[in-house]
C-alpha cells in the first residue's frame, strides 16, 4: 500500500551532502505534495543535526546552513509552522553543538530577510526568519550580544507589518523572549524597556489570546533574565498589565500571565523583609534611538507613566507574607472576576512551585495562614456563596494538591499536620488571649487540609494521633454547620488512618451526644452542638465495617438503642427540641446503616416501623391548611431526616431489598410526595418564630425533602428486581422527574440569575454565571465530562481526552460550572461514600434535585409503555419551545443541557450500558420524537450540549436499527451540505463519528465511505470549530471501524499530514478569531489522535507497509517536539502502539530514552502515559529496557513512586521486572531493595525539628538497641537523624519494597523446594544477613504496615533457611547467629502501639522460630517461648478481655484473630514435633489444654461456615441473648477470614495426635474430655484402634470443614490452592480412620458426596493429590464394614451385600487414576494420558496397583473373580504398552507376583485357572508381537514378557493344566530365546526359576519334563556361538535342578554329568574350571549316586573327567593367593574325592 500524497525523499547517506534539497524535484511535485516533501526533508535534517556530535556539527555547518536558508527563502512552498519549528531546531542544534563561526553571518542573513519588503507573500518567509532568529539567540545568544539590539529593533519594526497576522505577532514576542533568555544580563536596558513596554501593551490589549500569551512569556523572560525591572515602579506597571491579561476566558493566557507574575514575585523574594529605598537609576537616553523603536501609538502610555516615575521607586524585596499579599489584595476585590480569580489561584501554585521546597515547608504556617485567613475568610469572599466555595476549592488545590502532595515529603506533611492542629484547630474554642479565635471558614479549610494530609500519611499519622483526636473532638462542638461537617469528615479520615482511635472517638462522641441531649431542655442547650456530635459519631461509626478489627458490637447496639429511644420519646418535647432529637436519631441510624445487611437485617422490622411512623400517609387537605408555617417546617424536617437514613439503607443494604420491603419503601416515598404537594404556597417568612432553624426557610426544607425523595426513588428502582419495578414505576413518577429538570418555571433562581434573566441581552454563557444555581442546570455535566449513571458497567471509563488532570486544570475547571460543591450540602455523604476518601463534593440541594430527577427519568423512561414515552417526550419538546424562555435565555440554556443529559442517560439504559433493567425505546413515534430533540441539540451553539447530543444520537441509532441509522446519516449529510454555520457543520460531523462508533464497524460498514468522505472534506475546512470536531469524528470512525478502514488508511494518512503541515490548522494562523479558537481546541492534538487511530487500524500490517510506517514515524517525531501537553500525550500513545505492532522499526533506545525523560515531566498525564509505555515494554523484556535506558531509570522509578506512592502503574513495572529476573538476579534484587530502604532524599525542611522520625527505632528494648548498634545506629542517632537534612522515601514506598522482597523470597523459596540446590537459592543464602537486617529495620519502625512486612520476611527466611547448615560451621544452623536479631524484631510487635494484625503475625513467627530448630534447648528459647505460653494461658481462659504482651484493649474481633494465631502457632509446633524430638518437651505439657481449644475453635469455624444467616430472625426474639450471639452475622464475614487462615493447621495438629494414637485426642473427639495426667504427657492406647459403628462426636465437624474447603469454587475466598488441597487431603486421610470416623463415612449421603468430590479432584488435580486420594480410597476399602463382617468367624459368607456399590465406587476411583496415567487403558486409544510417566507418576501407578489388589480382596468371591480379570487386563496392558517398558513394568512385576500368589492360593477354582490361562495366552500374544521388533521398546518388551510369564507360572501355585498346549508354546519360546544373544540371559534365568519351583505342582513337573531334554541338547550343542555364556547359566540351572530332586537325584546325575563332560570335551579347556565346579556341586548333592554314575562311565570319560577336575583346580590356583587361601580346603576335599574315584 502506498500513502497518497507522500513523495519519497531520497537520501544517499547520512552525511551533510545527503541533505541537499532537490528543488527541481520539489517544484515538479503537485502542490499538495510539496509541503509533505518539505516536512519529511526538514524532519530528517533536524534529526540528523540532533544526532551530530560537536565535531560533526562544526564540520557540516556550512553545508547545513546553506540548506536551511535555501528552505527559508523558498518562494513556494513557503515554510509553515511545522517546517519553521524544524528549521529552528536545526539552527539551534548547529550553534549549540558546533563552533559559532557562522553565527553572525546567519543572524545578519535572517535580519536581512526580516527587515525589507512588505506584502503577504513575504510575511511567511519573514515568519520563518523570526522563529529561527529566536532559536539561534536562545541557543547561542551569549555569543551574539552585539547583534541583540539590532535584532530587537528589526523585530519591533516587523510588528507594524504584522498587525493583521496574529501568528507572526506571537512569533515575534516569542523570539524576543528567547533573545533575552540567551543574551541575559548583557542586554541593553533601553532596548529591553522598549520591549517591556510593547509586551505590556500587547499582553493587556491585543485581541488575539495567543499573541497575549506570547507577550506574557516575553515579559517573563525579561523579568527572569534581566535586572532592569526589579523595582517597584516597573512591578506596579507589570501588575496592571497582568491583571488585565489574567481576566481572560483562555486558560492558556491566564496561565502565561500567572507564570509571568509568579516569576517576578519569586525573584523578588527575600528572607529580609526590610525594603530599601533605592532611587531609580536610568541610563542617559540615546537620541532618536528610542523613537525609532517604538510606535507612535505608545505616546499615550508614555504620558500615563510620567506621574508614576516621579514617585520613589524601590528595589523589589518581599517577605513571603508580603509576596503573597500582592495576590490576595487583587483576589479579594469585589471587581475581580471569577476568571481573574482562577488565574490568581494558578499564580499561587506557580509561586509555590517556584520557591525552594525547603522554604515552603518551613513557612507552611505562614502560607496556610495567608490562604485560610487573608483569602478564604475575607468579607468580600464570605458574603458571596459562589465566591466562597470556589475560593475554598482553590485553597484546597493549593494547600492539598500542590503543597501537601507535590512538595512536602513525609516529614513535611507531618509537620504541616501539626501546624494546622496547633495553630488553627486547637485555637477553638478561644483559650489563649494572644491568639485570636479562627473564623469558621479558616477552621473548615484547615480541617480539609488536615484530612488530605492524613490520607497521604496513612499510618504515619499515628505519632500525633492523640493530639489529632483531642483537637478534632474539641472543634466538633463549633456552632457552624460547615465546621461540624468538615470536622466529621476529618474524623472519619483520621479513624481510617488510625483505626486504633475508633473506639475512643466513638466513646467521646457518644457521651457528648448524650450530654447535649440532656441539656436540650435547659438554658445551656445547643441544638447545633448536639447535631455536630451526632454527625461526628455517624461518620466514625461508618468506618467500623471498613476496619472490623477495631469496631465494637456493644457500641453499635448502644447507639441504636439511643436513637430508637430518642424517636420514641421525642413526642414529649417542645417542637424545636423534638426536631433536634429526631434529627440526631436519624443521623445515628443513617450512620449505622453503613454496617451493612448483617447488622441491619436484625433490626429491619423495627426500622421499617420507625420509617413508617416518620413518613405516614398525609392528612386530609383541609387539615393541612390549618397548619402553621413552623409546623410545616417541622414535618418537612422530620421527613428529610428520615429519608436520609432510608437513602443510607439503600446504599449499603441492597441484599435486604425483598419485593415486600421495596413496596413498603415505595409507599413511604409516595406518601412524602403527596405531603410535599400539600405544602402551603407561601414558603418564605421573615418571622424567626415561624422557622424551625434560623437559616432554613420552608422553601429550603421543601427542596431538601424533594432531593431525598428523588434520590431514594432512583436507588430503589435501580436496586429492585425487574419484576417489582412495574409496581414501583408509576407514570406520575416520570412526570414528577420531568418537572424538576425541564419545567421552564420550576427552578429556584438566585438573585444573580434573576438579574440576568431580566436583561436577556446581557446573557453570554450559562457556564460563567457563577451564582451557585445556574438556572437549575444539572451537575452531571462538567465541561466535556458527562457522569454516567451509578451502577453502570462502564462507570470507570476514561475521561474525555481534552480534560486535563493537573492542579492548574482543576482550578480552570472550577469556573466552567456555575456552582461549586461543598460537603455541607449533603451531610449524608459523610457515611455514604464507602471506601472513597476523596471525591467530588456534593452539589447544592437544588442541583442534586435536578441530578436525581434526571437519573430517575433515565431509569424510568425505557420501562414505560410507548404511549407514555411519546407523551413525555412531547412534553419535553413543548417545554423547550416555551415562549417564556425568550425572556429567560439562561433557563433555556440550562434546560437544553438537562434534557440532552436526560436523553443520553435514558438511551444508555436502553442500550444496556447500565445495571438497571434495559427497557425499550424502539417505538417509531418515540424514535421520531427523540430524533427531533437530538437534532436540535446537535446544532446547538453550546459545544457542551452538542457533545452530549452526539453520544445520545449514536446510542439512538444503536437502539433503533439499520433503517433509522441510514436515514439519520443521510439527514446529517444533507444538513452539512445545506448549512455553512460552523456549529451546525461541527455538530453533524461529530454526530456521524459517534453514530459509527456506537453502531459498530460491521453494522456501520455500509456507511463508512459516505461518512469518511464528509469528514475528510470538513477536516479541510479552514474554520477551527469545523475542522477540529470533524477530525474528532474521524478518530471515532477510525477507532470503531477496525480492519474495514484499512482501505482508506493511505488517503487518510496523507490528508492528516497535509493538514498538520498546513498553517490553517494551528494557533499560528493569521486570523485573530481562528487563533483564539485554536487555542481552546488544539488541532495538532486531534491530528495526533487520528494518527494513533490509524496505527491501531493497521496493527501488525505496519511491518510490511514501508511508506505508511515512515510517514507515521515522521509525524510521530514531529508531534513529540510540540509544546502542547495534549499533543505530547497522543504522540506517546502513538509510539506505544508502534512499539507493540512494529517494534523492529522503532529506534528502541531513543524511545526508551524519551519515556525516561517523560517520567520527570511536570504534567502527570504525560508521566502516566510514559509509565504505561514503560510497562508494556518491560512486560515483554525487562532486561532489554534496563540495558537500553539511562542508568538513572531505577532511581527514577522509585522516586516517581515516592511522589505518588499508590501509583499502580509503577508498582506493576517493578513487580513485572521482579517476576522476570528474580531467579537470575536474586542478589541484585536484594541489593536493590536494600538501596530503597536506605535511600535518602534531601530533606525539604532542615530548620524544623518538630517532626517525629518515621523510621525511628524503639531503643527501649536492650536487644533492639544492641542490634541497632551493630547496624551502626546509636541511641542518640536514632532520635536525631531527622536533623541531618536527609529523609528516607515515604513509608508506602518502603512497604512496597518490602512486600516485593517478600515476593522474591516466595519465588526463590518455591524454586528451592522443587530443587535442592539452585543458583538463586545460593545467591539468596549469601544475602541472608542483609535481608534480616532489612526485616529488623522494618519490624522496628513506627509504621504498622512496615512492621508486618518485616515480620513476614523473617517468617519466610525461617522457612527457607531454617534447616540450612552454616557453610562455615556445618554443625550449626545458618540462622543460629541471627537469633538475637530475630528475637529483637519480634519484641515491638507486642508493645502498646502495636496492632492485632502485627501481633498475630509475630505469634506466627514465634512458632516458626521455635519449630525450625535454630534453638533446640528449651531453656534457651527465652521470652519467645514464654510469650507463647503466656498467650496460651491468656486465651485459654474465659475472660471477656484478653491481652498479649503490652497490647491491651483488643476488640472482640481482634481477640479472635490473635487467639487463632496463638492456637495455630501451637498447632504448628505439635505437627513439627513429629520430626523435631526436642519439641515434644515444649508441646507435651500443654496438649491437655490445647486439644479441647483446637476442637472448640474448629467447632466455631464450622458454625460460622455452615450455619445459615439469622435472616429469618428479624423479630424481637433475635434481640434476646448475648450481644455476640445477636450480632454473630455482623462479625461472620470478618471472623471467617481468620478461621479460614488457621483451620488447616488445627486439623493437622489433631490429625498428628490421631497418628500418635493419643487417648487424649480420642476422648476429646468423642466428647469425653478428661484432664491430663499431672505431668501432661500423652498416654497411648495399649491395643489397636477398634472399629466401631458410631463416629467420634467431633468427626463431622472435622470432616465437614475439610470437605467444604475442598469443594470451594475456584476464585472464591474459600477455594483452596494446590498446596492447601494436598494438606487438607493428608489431614482427611488421618481423620478417616475407624477410631475417629466409625462407619459414618459409609452413610449413603456422605459417601456419595465424598466420591463425587474425589472424582473431581482426580480429574483436576496433580499427581501428589491423586496419590493421597488413592491411599484414602484404599483405606476406605479395607476398612469397609462389609469387609470386617466377612473377616468375622460367623459371617454369613460371600453373598452380595447392599453396600457393594460403595466398594465399586472406591475401586472405580483407583482405576480412574490409573486410566489417567497409563496409555491404552481406556477404551479410546487415541486419548493421550493426562500426565507424563515421571518418577512421581510411576510411584502413583505402583500405589494404585497395590491399592487395587487390596481392594479386590474385600469383595465377595462372586465379584472378586471379575475384579481379578480387570487386574489381569491392567497388568497385560502395562506389559503390552511400549511406553511402559523401561520404567513402569519393572515396578509392576513385583506387584503382579503378589497378585498371582494371592489368587492361586486355592487351586480348586476353575475360573481362576481359566483366568491364568487367558493371561498366559495374552502374554504369549504380546511376546510374539514384540518379537517383530516394530518399536524401539520391542526388545525390552520381550524380556519383560518372559519375566512376567515366569512370574505367572512360578509366583504362586501353578494351576495350569499339565497338558496345556500354551505351556508348551511358552517353553518352546523360552528355549528359542536362549539362542538369541539379546534375550538369552533373561530366558536362562526364567528357565532356572521354572525348574527350581518347589514344591512342584503337576504343571511344574510337566514343565521340567519338557525342558530337560531340550536344555541338555542346548548345552551339548556347542556349534553355535555363545557370547552371553548362556550354556554356563543353563548348566548351572540344571545342576540346581538336580539338587532339588530328592528321590530321583541319581537319574538327574546320570543325565547331567555326561552332558557336562560332553560340553567340556567339545569346547575345550576354557570351560574346565566351570565344569569342574559344576561336577563338584553334583558330587556334593548325592555322593553315592555320583560314584555310581561316574563308575558307569567309560574309562576314557572318567580319565577326561579327572583331567577336567585337575585342570579346573589349577586354574583356580592361578586366580590369586587370597582366593586360594579362602577356598583351598574345600577344593582339596573335592579333589581328593575325585581322586578316590
Amino acid at each position: 500500500m502506498s500513502v497518497e500524497g507522500v513523495p519519497p525523499v531520497t537520501t544517499n547517506g547520512r552525511s551533510s551532502s545527503s541533505f541537499e534539497l532537490d528543488i527541481p524535484k520539489l517544484h515538479s511535485l503537485p502542490s499538495e505534495q510539496q509541503e509533505l516533501y518539505l516536512l519529511t526533508f526538514t524532519h530528517d535534517l533536524a534529526r540528523h543535526i540532533s544526532g551530530l556530535d560537536k565535531d560533526g556539527a562544526s564540520s557540516e555547518q556550512i553545508y547545513l546552513k546553506r540548506e536551511l536558508f535555501q528552505i527559508i527563502n523558498l518562494p513556494s512552498p513557503t515554510p509553515t509552522r511545522v517546517i519553521r519549528n524544524s528549521l529552528g531546531r536545526s539552527f539551534a542544534g548547529l550553534f549549540e553543538k558546533g563552533d559559532r563561526k557562522l553565527l553572525f553571518e546567519s543572524i545578519n542573513e535572517l535580519l536581512g530577510l526580516i527587515n525589507p519588503g512588505k506584502g503577504g507573500k513575504e510575511l511567511k518567509g519573514k515568519h520563518a526568519a523570526v522563529h529561527c532568529l529566536g532559536e539561534i539567540f536562545r541557543s547561542a545568544g551569549d555569543s551574539a550580544i552585539s547583534l541583540a539590539n539590532l535584532a530587537c529593533s528589526s523585530l519591533l519594526k516587523l510588528l507594524k507589518q504584522a498587525q493583521n497576522h496574529a501568528g507572526l505577532r506571537a512569533s515575534i514576542y516569542k523570539a524576543l523572549g528567547r533573545l533575552f533568555k540567551g543574551v541575559g544580563r548583557s542586554s541593553d536596558e533601553s532596548v529591553a524597556r522598549d520591549i517591556w513596554k510593547s509586551s505590556r501593551a500587547t499582553a493587556s490589549g491585543d485581541k488575539a489570546a495567543f499573541v497575549q500569551t506570547s507577550a506574557c512569556q516575553c515579559l517573563r523572560q525579561l523579568v527572569r533574565f534581566t535586572p532592569f525591572f526589579d523595582n517597584s515602579g516597573d512591578f506596579e506597571l507589570l501588575k496592571s498589565s497582568i491583571w488585565k491579561a489574567i481576566d481572560s476566558p483562555a486558560p492558556a493566557l491566564r496561565h502565561a500571565a500567572a507564570s509571568c507574575l509568579a516569576a517576578a514575585l519569586v525573584k523578588s523574594y527575600t528572607e529580609d523583609s526590610r525594603l530599601e529605598d533605592v532611587p531609580k537609576i536610568k541610563k542617559p537616553k540615546k537620541l532618536n534611538k528610542k523613537q525609532s523603536m517604538v510606535d507612535e501609538d505608545d505616546e499615550e502610555n508614555k504620558r500615563s507613566e510620567s506621574p508614576v516615575s516621579k514617585k520613589p521607586s524601590y528595589q523589589l524585596a518581599f517577605s513571603l507574607t508580603e509576596l503573597l499579599r500582592q495576590l490576595s489584595t487583587q483576589y479579594i476585590r469585589t471587581t475581580t472576576s471569577n476568571r481573574a480569580k482562577a488565574g490568581i489561584a494558578v499564580c499561587y501554585t506557580k509561586i509555590i512551585k517556584g520557591l525552594e521546597p525547603g522554604l515552603v515547608e518551613s513557612q507552611y504556617s505562614k502560607i496556610a495562614d495567608h490562604l485560610l485567613v487573608d483569602v478564604l475568610s475575607s468579607s468580600t469572599i464570605v458574603h458571596n456563596r459562589y465566591r466562597l466555595l470556589s475560593t475554598r476549592k482553590f485553597v484546597r488545590v493549593i494547600l492539598q494538591d500542590v503543597i501537601g502532595r507535590q512538595i512536602l515529603g513525609e516529614t513535611g506533611q507531618l509537620n504541616a499536620a501539626k501546624t494546622l492542629l496547633n495553630d488553627i484547630i486547637k485555637n477553638y474554642p478561644h483559650v489563649i488571649k494572644e491568639r485570636a479565635e479562627p473564623s469558621k471558614q479558616t477552621i473548615s479549610g484547615a480541617l480539609d487540609a488536615l484530612a488530605s494530609l492524613m490520607i497521604c500519611l496513612g499510618s504515619a499519622i499515628n505519632s500525633i494521633a492523640d493530639s489529632c483526636r483531642d483537637g478534632l473532638l474539641q472543634v466538633l462542638q463549633h456552632p457552624s454547620y460547615t465546621v461540624q461537617i468538615s470536622t466529621s469528615y476529618c474524623l472519619r479520615t483520621f479513624v481510617l488512618a488510625c483505626p486504633q482511635q475508633l473506639l475512643p472517638c466513638v466513646t467521646v462522641c457518644m457521651n457528648s451526644v448524650s450530654r447535649e441531649l440532656n441539656l436540650l431542655t435547659t438554658p445551656r442547650h445547643s441544638s447545633r452542638r448536639c447535631v455536630g456530635y451526632a454527625n461526628g459519631l455517624a461518620a466514625v461509626l461508618s468506618t467500623a465495617c471498613l476496619r472490623p478489627l477495631y469496631g465494637s458490637v456493644d457500641v453499635n447496639s448502644r447507639v441504636l438503642s439511643l436513637a430508637t429511644g430518642l424517636l420514641k420519646s421525642s413526642s414529649n418535647s417542645e417542637l424545636r427540641v423534638c426536631g433536634t432529637q429526631i434529627q440526631v436519631a436519624w443521623i445515628l441510624i443513617g450512620g449505622l446503616m453503613s454496617l451493612g445487611p448483617n447488622f441491619v437485617k436484625i433490626h429491619l422490622s423495627q426500622v421499617l416501623l420507625l420509617w413508617k411512623n416518620a413518613l405516614p400517609k398525609p392528612l386530609a387537605k383541609d387539615s393541612t391548611v390549618q397548619r402553621s408555617l413552623l409546623e410545616s417546617c417541622f414535618l418537612a424536617h422530620v421527613r428529610e431526616c428520615a429519608l436520609g437514613s432510608v437513602f443510607a439503607f439503600l446504599e449499603f443494604n441492597s441484599r435486604l431489598l425483598t419485593t415486600d420491603v421495596s413496596k413498603r419503601l415505595a409507599a413511604m416515598l409516595h406518601n412524602t410526595t403527596v405531603f410535599l404537594d400539600g405544602l402551603p404556597s407561601k414558603t418564605l417568612t421573615e418571622d424567626p418564630s415561624q422557622r424551625l432553624s434560623p437559616a432554613l426557610q420552608l422553601d429550603d426544607l421543601d427542596l431538601m425533602v424533594r432531593r431525598r425523595v428523588l434520590q431514594c426513588y432512583t436507588k430503589l428502582v435501580n436496586l429492585s428486581s425487574s419484576g417489582s419495578n412495574e409496581t414501583l414505576l408509576q407514570p406520575n413518577l416520570l412526570t414528577l422527574a420531568v418537572s424538576f429538570f425541564a419545567d421552564p418555571d420550576n427552578y429556584s433562581p438566585s438573585s444573580w440569575s434573576t438579574s440576568i434573566a431580566s436583561s436577556a441581552a446581557s446573557f453570554e454563557s450559562l457556564w460563567e454565571v457563577g451564582d451557585n444555581c445556574g438556572f437549575g442546570v444539572t451537575g452531571l455535566v462538567r465541561g466535556l465530562e458527562v457522569n454516567t449513571l451509578f451502577g453502570g458497567r462502564d462507570a470507570s471509563t476514561q475521561r474525555h481526552w481534552l480534560t486535563r488532570k493537573s492542579s492548574d486544570a482543576a482550578i480552570d475547571d472550577t469556573i466552567l460550572s456555575p456552582f461549586c460543591g461543598a460537603r455541607e450540602h449533603d451531610s449524608v455523604s459523610l457515611y455514604t461514600q464507602g471506601t472513597r476518601l476523596e471525591g467530588d463534593l456534593p452539589d447544592p440541594p437544588s442541583t442534586q434535585v435536578v441530578d436525581s430527577a434526571i437519573n430517575l427519568f433515565a431509569i424510568s423512561l425505557p420501562q414505560q409503555p410507548p404511549k407514555i414515552q411519546e407523551s413525555i417526550l412531547e412534553q419535553l419538546a413543548t417545554f423547550l419551545s416555551s415562549n417564556g424562555l425568550q425572556r429567560d435565555p439562561g433557563r433555556k440554556a440550562a434546560m437544553a443541557v438537562n434534557i440532552a443529559t436526560a436523553l443520553l442517560a435514558a438511551l444508555q439504559v436502553a442500550t444496556k450500558e447500565t445495571l438497571p433493567a434495559a427497557g425499550d425505546l424502539r417505538s417509531p413515534a418515540v424514535e421520531k420524537a427523540l430524533q427531533g430533540l437530538l437534532r436540535e441539540f446537535i446544532v446547538h451553539s453550546d459545544n457542551i450540549v452538542r457533545n452530549i447530543a452526539y453520544e445520545a444520537l449514536g446510542r439512538l441509532c444503536t437502539s433503533s436499527g439499520n433503517t433509522f441509522t441510514t436515514n439519520e446519516i443521510n439527514g446529517l449529510v444533507d444538513m452539512i451540505v445545506s448549512n455553512r454555520d460552523p456549529n451546525i457543520r461541527a455538530g453533524c460531523a461529530v454526530a456521524l463519528g459517534c453514530i459509527h462508533a456506537q453502531v459498530g464497524g460491521m453494522a456501520a460498514g455500509y456507511h463508512l465511505k459516505t461518512i469518511l468522505g464528509v469528514l475528510m472534506s470538513l477536516s479541510n475546512d479552514p474554520h477551527p470549530t469545523v475542522h477540529f470536531w470533524a477530525l474528532e469524528g474521524f478518530s471515532k470512525v477510525a477507532d470503531s471501524a477496525g480492519l474495514t478502514f484499512s482501505g482508506y488508511v493511505s488517503s487518510s494518512l496523507g490528508m492528516l499530514a497535509r493538514l498538520y503541515v498546513s498553517d490553517t490548522h494551528n494557533e499560528d494562523v493569521a486570523s485573530t478569531a481562528s487563533s483564539n479558537l485554536e487555542l481552546d481546541y488544539p488541532t495538532p492534538a486531534v491530528i495526533a489522535r487520528c494518527v494513533d487511530s490509524l496505527v491501531n487500524v493497521l496493527g501488525p500490517d505496519l511491518q510490511d507497509m514501508t511508506k505508511a510506517r515512515d510517514l507515521i514515524l515522521t509525524l510521530g517525531g514531529q508531534f513529540s517536539t510540540e509544546q502542547d501537553p495534549l499533543t505530547l500525550i497522543e504522540s506517546l500513545r502513538t509510539f506505544e502502539h508502534l512499539s507493540l505492532y512494529a517494534s523492529g522499526h522503532l529506534n528502541f533506545k531513543s524511545y526508551v530514552g524519551r519515556l525516561q525523560r517523560d517520567l520527570d515531566s511536570e504534567f502527570w498525564e504525560i508521566r502516566d502515559v510514559a509509565i504505561d509505555g514503560l510497562y508494556n515494554l518491560m512486560k515483554r523484556d525487562a532486561e532489554e529496557v534496563i540495558n537500553a535506558a539511562d542508568a538513572r531509570l531505577e532511581d527514577q522509578l522509585w522516586l516517581t513512586l515516592d511522589v505518588a506512592p499508590r501509583h499502580e502503574g509503577i508498582q506493576n513495572i517493578i513487580s513485572n521486572w521482579l517476576g522476570q529476573t528474580s531467579l537470575s538476579g536474586t542478589g541484585l534484587w536484594v541489593q536493590r531493595f536494600q538501596n530503597v530502604l536506605t535511600k535518602t532524599k534531601k530533606r525539604q525542611n532542615e530548620q524544623s525539628g518538630t517532626a517525629t522520625n518515621p523510621t525511628a527505632l524503639d531503643l527501649q528494648d536492650e536487644e533492639v538497641a544492641g542490634f541497632a548498634a551493630a547496624v551502626g545506629i546509636s541511641k542518640d542517632d536514632a532520635t536525631t537523624t531527622r536533623s541531618s537534612g536527609q529523609e528516607p522515601l515515604r513509608w508506602q514506598v518502603r512497604t512496597f519494597a518490602m512486600s516485593s522482597l517478600s515476593d522474591l523470597l516466595a519465588i526463590v523459596g518455591a524454586e528451592t523446594m522443587s530443587q535442592e540446590t539452585t543458583p538463586a537459592g545460593a545467591s539468596l543464602q549469601q544475602k541472608v544477613a542483609d535481608i534480616i537486617r532489612m526485616a529488623f529495620s522494618a519490624s522496628t519502625s513506627n509504621i504498622v504496615e512496615l512492621r508486618i512486612c518485616g515480620l513476614r520476611i523473617i517468617d519466610q527466611i525461617l522457612k527457607i533457611f531454617g534447616k540450612t547448615p552454616d557453610p562455615d560451621f556445618a554443625e550449626a544452623s545458618l540462622l543460629d547467629q541471627y537469633q538475637a536479631q530475630i528475637s529483637s524484631a519480634l519484641t515491638p510487635a507486642f508493645s502498646a502501639d502495636s496492632s492485632p494484625e502485627l501481633a498475630s503475625e509475630a505469634v506466627n513467627v514465634c512458632a516458626g522460630f521455635i519449630a525450625t530448630g535454630i534453638v533446640t534447648d528449651v531453656e534457651r528459647m527465652g521470652r519467645i517461648l514464654k510469650l507463647l505460653i503466656s498467650a496460651l494461658e491468656t486465651f485459654s481462659s474465659d475472660a471477656e478481655t484478653a491481652d498479649i504482651g503490652d497490647l491491651k484493649g483488643l476488640s472482640s474481633n481482634a481477640q479472635v484473630m490473635v487467639k487463632l494465631a496463638v492456637f495455630s502457632a501451637w498447632a504448628e509446633l505439635q505437627v513439627a514435633s513429629r520430626e523435631q524430638p526436642y519439641l515434644v518437651e515444649v508441646v507435651n505439657p500443654h496438649i491437655a489444654s490445647l486439644t479441647p481449644l483446637w476442637l472448640s475453635s474448629l467447632r466455631e469455624f464450622a458454625r460460622l461456615r455452615f450455619e445459615p444467616d439469622i435472616s429469618t430472625n428479624n423479630g424481637p426474639a433475635a434481640l434476646s441473648g448475648s450481644l455476640d450471639t445477636v450480632y454473630a452475622a455482623l462479625n461472620r464475614e470478618t471472623l471467617l477470614k481468620f478461621y479460614q487462615d488457621a483451620w488447616l493447621k488445627l486439623v493437622d495438629a489433631i490429625a498428628s495426635l490421631i497418628d500418635q494414637d493419643s487417648e487424649l485426642v480420642f476422648n476429646a473427639l468423642g466428647g469425653k474430655i478428661q484432664s491430663a495426667a499431672p505431668n501432661g504427657t500423652i498416654s497411648h492406647e495399649p491395643n489397636d484402634i477398634n472399629y466401631r459403628d458410631e463416629p467420634a462426636a467431633f468427626f463431622f465437624v472435622l470432616f465437614g470443614i475439610a470437605f467444604e474447603a475442598l469443594v470451594g469454587r475456584p476464585g472464591s475466598d474459600s477455594a483452596p490452592n494446590k498446596d492447601q488441597t494436598l494438606e487438607i487431603l493428608l489431614a482427611l486421610r488421618k481423620i478417616l480412620r475407624p477410631a475417629v470416623s466409625g462407619h459414618a463415612i459409609y452413610q449413603e449421603a456422605v459417601f456419595s458426596e465424598t466420591m463425587d468430590l474425589l472424582d473431581r479432584l482426580v480429574l483436576t488435580q496433580g499427581l501428589d493429590v491423586q496419590l493421597v486420594i488413592v491411599e484414602i480410597v484404599r483405606n476406605l476399602c479395607v476398612g469397609h464394614p462389609s469387609a470386617k463382617e466377612r473377616q468375622e468367624p460367623n459371617s454369613v459368607g460371600e453373598s452380595l451385600s447392599d453396600d457393594i456399590d460403595q466398594l465399586f465406587e472406591l475401586t472405580r476411583i483407583i482405576v480412574l487414576v490409573l486410566a489417567g496415567l497409563l496409555p491404552n487403558l481406556t477404551e479410546s486409544k487415541s486419548e493421550a494420558p493426562q500426565h507424563s510417566l515421571s518418577n512421581e507418576a510411576i510411584s502413583l501407578i505402583q500405589a494404585s496397583l497395590y491399592a487395587l489388589i487390596d481392594a479386590a480382596e474385600v469383595f465377595p468371591v462372586v465379584v472378586r473373580t471379575d475384579l481379578y480379570a480387570c487386574i489381569i487386563h491392567v497388568f497385560a496392558t502395562i506389559l503390552g504398552t511400549p511406553a511402559c517398558q523401561a520404567a513402569v513394568v519393572p515396578q509392576a512385576l513385583p506387584i503382579s507376583k503378589r497378585f498371582v500368589s494371592s489368587i492361586t492360593k486355592s487351586n480348586d477354582d476353575p475360573t481362576v485357572v481359566t483366568q491364568i490361562r487367558g493371561c498366559l495366552k495374552r502374554y504369549l500374544s504380546i511376546l510374539l508381537h514384540a518379537q517383530k521388533e516394530e518399536t524401539e521398546a520391542s526388545l525390552l518388551c520381550v524380556r519383560n514378557t518372559l519375566l512376567a510369564s515366569t512370574i505367572l507360572l512360578s509366583g504362586g501355585v501353578n494351576i495350569v493344566p499339565p497338558n496345556d498346549p500354551l505351556l508348551v508354546r511358552l517353553l518352546d519360546e523360552m528355549v528359542d530365546c536362549l539362542d538369541d544373544r539379546l534375550t538369552a540371559k533373561v530366558a536362562a534365568n526364567c528357565i532356572r526359576s521354572l525348574l527350581l519351583v518347589s514344591p512342584k505342582s503337576p504343571a511344574d513337573q510337566a514343565i521340567a519334563r519338557h525342558l530337560l531334554p531340550r536344555l541338555l541338547t542346548f548345552i551339548t550343542t556347542t556349534s553355535r556361538e555363545d557370547p552371553e555364556n548362556t550354556r554356563a547359566l543353563v548348566a548351572h540351572a540344571l545342576c540346581a535342578f538336580v539338587s532339588n530332586l530328592d528321590s530321583k537325584s541319581s537319574t538327574g546325575l546320570a543325565l547331567v554329568i555326561p552332558a557336562l563332560l560332553s560340553r567340556a570335551s567339545t569346547e575345550g579347556s576354557v570351560v574346565y574350571r566351570e565344569t569342574s565346579a559344576r561336577l563338584l556341586e553334583l558330587a556334593g548333592i548325592d555322593q553315592g549316586g555320583f560314584r555310581a554314575v561316574v563308575g558307569g562311565l567309560a574309562p576314557e570319560q572318567r580319565a577326561f573327567m579327572e583331567e577336567v577336575l585337575r585342570e579346573g583346580g589349577k586354574r583356580e590356583d592361578g586366580v590369586g593367593e587370597t582366593k586360594l587361601e579362602g577356598r583351598g580346603p574345600s577344593i582339596a576335599l573335592k579333589m581328593n574325592f575325585g581322586a578316590s574315584i
